[in-house]
């Protein structure tokens, strides 16, 4: 039987939402053996005063096995 269990992150990127999924994704990779998959749960970004986006920010929630 396996068991599978969830852990929510944050993460941030000033090119993408991908890029930030990524860098999220490599970050968590490092303590996180396992991983199965993740989904994004939410997605934001930060703008300057001219309402151009300087940051996009993401919730991701990543699946991994339990050992």
């Amino acid at each position: 039987m396996s068991v599978a269990k969830v852990i929510e992150i944050n993460a941030s990127s000033p090119k993408s939402v991908e890029y930030a999924v990524r860098s999220g994704l490599k970050k968590v990779s490092g303590t996180v053996k396992g991983i199965q998959g993740a989904w994004i749960n939410e997605t934001k970004v930060v703008t300057d005063g001219n309402g151009e986006i300087t940051e996009w920010r993401v919730n991701l929630r990543v699946t991994f096995l339990v050992e």
